[in-house]
């Protein structure tokens, strides 16, 4: 087993967007929509912004509760559409389930759009034309980039039952050459799952992923983030099992969470600089 590290290249990316943020006259602000109590999107936003403070990037969260009306938070979003000296977007997602995620999302300039979910970027990527990549997926690009794999030519899955992660991440991957199938985990071809050079996990099951359902040699980009009955955070895949084969994998933590947040600095030093 071959660790991929993206922790690693992320401080890489961060040092660099660090250089950047001083040469310029004002410093990049991204404000961040964080909506209710959940653990994880809690700590995340925490993360956030303290890898913002380190790279030079104002991170500002603004938490609120989950009975929140979506009239506040549509107000409250556009708000900072309209805020000059607001740079980035960002709404932590998942959110409670009665908001409306998608519209809000969409709610969002997408000049503004530091995730790069709106709909407009996706219809950019599919014109050939890109704009603001979200850093997921830029993030697991550039972990793949870091394996032996060669894109032309290979075949990869992508398990989700999620379009909107799914669909952008094919687009750029069969840009690349690839040969991409999107698999829902309950509608799995382990055939094809087992011949595939490329998996991407984006399930949100601990232990989904197991060394018999892909093939010697496979690069594994875990995107999957559970908690064990112990409280710790682990992926899809639990690497233990994955210690005596020859697959490459990232794990969690330390795979595609630090490069995720390092390339949301990123988009948000480029809107920046795009806004000068």
């Amino acid at each position: 087993m071959q660790r991929i590290d993206g922790k690693q290249l992320a401080q890489t990316i961060r040092e660099e967007v660090k250089k950047e943020v001083q040469t310029l006259k004002k410093v990049p602000v991204l404000n961040v929509l964080l909506v209710g109590e959940d653990p994880a999107s809690k700590l995340y936003v925490h993360l956030k912004q303290k890898a913002g403070e380190e790279a030079g990037v104002t991170v500002n969260i603004h938490h609120l509760l989950a009975d929140t009306p979506d009239e506040q938070l549509f107000d409250l979003v556009e708000s900072w559409n309209q805020d000059p000296n607001v740079d980035g977007i960002l709404i932590q997602v998942p959110l409670p389930d009665e908001h409306n995620q998608d519209e809000l999302t969409k709610s969002i300039s997408p000049e503004k759009d530091a995730d790069g979910f709106h709909p407009s970027h996706f219809e950019a990527l599919n014109q050939g034309k890109i704009t603001i990549l979200p850093p997921v997926h830029e993030g697991i690009l550039r972990l793949i980039n870091e394996t032996p794999l060669k894109l032309a030519g290979a075949q990869g899955i992508i398990l989700s039952k999620s379009e909107t992660f799914a669909a952008p991440l094919q687009r750029l991957l069969e840009t690349a050459g690839m040969s991409i199938e999107v698999m829902p985990p309950d509608e799995i071809d382990e055939e094809q799952l087992k011949e595939a050079d490329l998996v991407v996990s984006a399930v949100g099951k601990l232990n989904f992923l197991k060394p018999d359902m892909v093939r010697d040699n496979a690069v594994i980009i875990d995107i999957g983030t559970n908690k064990t009955r112990e409280g710790k955070t682990q992926g899809d895949a639990n690497l233990k099992a994955f210690e005596n084969t020859d697959v490459w994998i990232t794990p969690v933590p330390g795979g595609a969470g630090p490069m995720t947040i390092a390339l949301l600095l990123k988009n948000v030093l480029k809107i920046a600089k795009s806004r000068a």
